[in-house]
Order: C-alpha cells, then sequence, then structure tokens
C-alpha cells in the first residue's frame, strides 16, 4: 500500500489538559498529509477538555470516559480507530507539519517495515514564568527516540505487540517499543524531527514521579521474556548483525534524558 492510499488515525488521550490540548489538534489538523481521522480521548477531565475536543467537529472524533489513564486512553482510541496506519501524540505536545507525510515517505522507501519512528526536540512552554522555567532543565533537540509518542506504526503491527499496559502509570512506550522489539517488528529512525515536546510543570513524569521505580518493572518484564524464550528456542549459531536495536535498558535511559 503506497502512502497515496493509505488511511492513518491520530490518537490523543488528554486528562485535564485544557491549556494545550488545541495546539495539539492544531498540529494535527494542520498536516501536509492529513489523517483520515483524529481521535480523542478525555479521559475523565474537569477542566473543559472534552468540550475544546468537541468543538472542532470532524474530522475530529471526541470521546469520553472515566479516568483511567495514558494506557487506557490510548487503548480506547487503538479500539474506535478506522486507519491503516496509527500515530499517537500526547496533549501537550505538537507534530511538526509534515510529520505524517515524511513518516510515509520511509514506509514507501522500505514497504517491509513495521514501524517509523524519528527524531524528538523540546521546547519550554512559552506560558511558564520564570520562576517556573527555573526549575526545569534546558530542552534538548533534534535527538533519537524510539518512541510510541513520535511513532507511525502499521495497524497489523501494532495489533501483533497488543495494547498499552494499563499497569504502568510511566514507562508506558518503553514497555510497548520492549515488546515490538522483542517480536522483531522491522523499524527505521530517519533522523527527522517527528515530535515537538513542550516542557512544562504538567509533564506526565513530573506529576507521576512516585511511579518512576516502574522503569525496573519494565526492564525486568522484558528479561523475563527474553530469558523464556531463551529457553524455549534450540541455540543456534549467531549472525553478524548489520543494525542491532537499543536494547530496553537503553531505551529507559532515553527518556531520563529528555523527559522529567
Amino acid at each position: 500500500m503506497s502512502s497515496q492510499d493509505a488511511r492513518v488515525t491520530v490518537m490523543i488521550g488528554v486528562y485535564n489538559g485544557a491549556r494545550y490540548l488545541a495546539e495539539a489538534v492544531d498540529s494535527v489538523l494542520a498536516q501536509t498529509r492529513p489523517p483520515c481521522e483524529l481521535i480523542v480521548v478525555d479521559d475523565g477531565s474537569t477542566d473543559g477538555s472534552g468540550a475544546i475536543a468537541d468543538a472542532y467537529g470532524s474530522p475530529v472524533r471526541s470521546i469520553r470516559q472515566e479516568r483511567g489513564g495514558i494506557a487506557a486512553s490510548r487503548n480506547r482510541a487503538v479500539r474506535e480507530a478506522t486507519g491503516d496506519f496509527f500515530s499517537f501524540l500526547d496533549a501537550d505536545d505538537r507534530f511538526p507539519p509534515d510529520k505524517l507525510e515524511r513518516q510515509l515517505a520511509v514506509f514507501d522507501a522500505d514497504p517491509g517495515l513495521d514501524v517509523v519512528y524519528g527524531h524528538v526536540t523540546e521546547f519550554l512552554s512559552p506560558d511558564l514564568d520564570q520562576e517556573a522555567r527555573a526549575l526545569l532543565r534546558q530542552p534538548t533537540h533534534d535527538l533519537p527516540w524510539r518512541t510510541t509518542s513520535l511513532m507511525l506504526v502499521r495497524r497489523e503491527a501494532f495489533f501483533r505487540v497488543g495494547p498499552f499496559s494499563t499497569d504502568l502509570k510511566v514507562g508506558i512506550g518503553v514497555d510497548w517499543y520492549a515488546r515490538a522489539t522483542e517480536l522483531g517488528l522491522k523499524s527505521a529512525v530517519p533522523p527527522i524531527v517527528m515530535l515537538e515536546r513542550r516542557l512544562h510543570a504538567e509533564n506526565n513524569g513530573i506529576r507521576e514521579r512516585q511511579f518512576k521505580p516502574q522503569y525496573l518493572h519494565v526492564l525486568k518484564a522484558s528479561l523475563d521474556r527474553r530469558r523464556l524464550a531463551a529457553d524455549e528456542v534450540p541455540t543456534v549459531p549467531e549472525r553478524p548483525m548489520a543494525h542491532r536495536q537499543p536494547s530496553t535498558s537503553e531505551q529507559i535511559d532515553a527518556p531520563s534524558k529528555i523527559r522529567l
């Protein structure tokens, strides 16, 4: 399937993100290669986030649910999605205008790919005062990042890996990436900025900082699955690898460099 025929669903889960949601939605609607639909799941917000999504109309589909967390809101959106490709965006971040077009072009160049990631650049939210800015580190720029927050993935490949883990508050994308790697999904990380990540006082890593140890749970679960797979498969001689995927522990390190 060429990019001309591909249907892309973009999904945003939001919880009390009214301050930045419109900016996120607008960045999707401004894509040079528009998606067929944008699904916004209001995860029990109390600040009017759902009303902001409702006001857009087609192609934005607004859904409300009881508070379930980031993974639950993404999973709900996936159940509603009709596209051939899936893309996810946090409600406080933005897509560059050509994000979908450039990722689809990578699929066109290599039809065997299952998922395309990319680079991320960060910015300090303009609404922060000097006191708030002083509490945050300086943004990083043009950094490769294998994360669900900027990936474009084929529908069938996503379902091979399965839904996001609702047992986690942090490390949700790292866990999905680990499972995708273990299944051997073929991926690419072109040196192109695919996500503009906002730094502010309510980033999920800050809001859920008490759950940081869950990153260790993600790592242990990945290692346990690999050990189990190794026990079940006969040993064969190792072949040289042209490209090595980052380990789960390396991927866990990546958010620590760019997420608070």
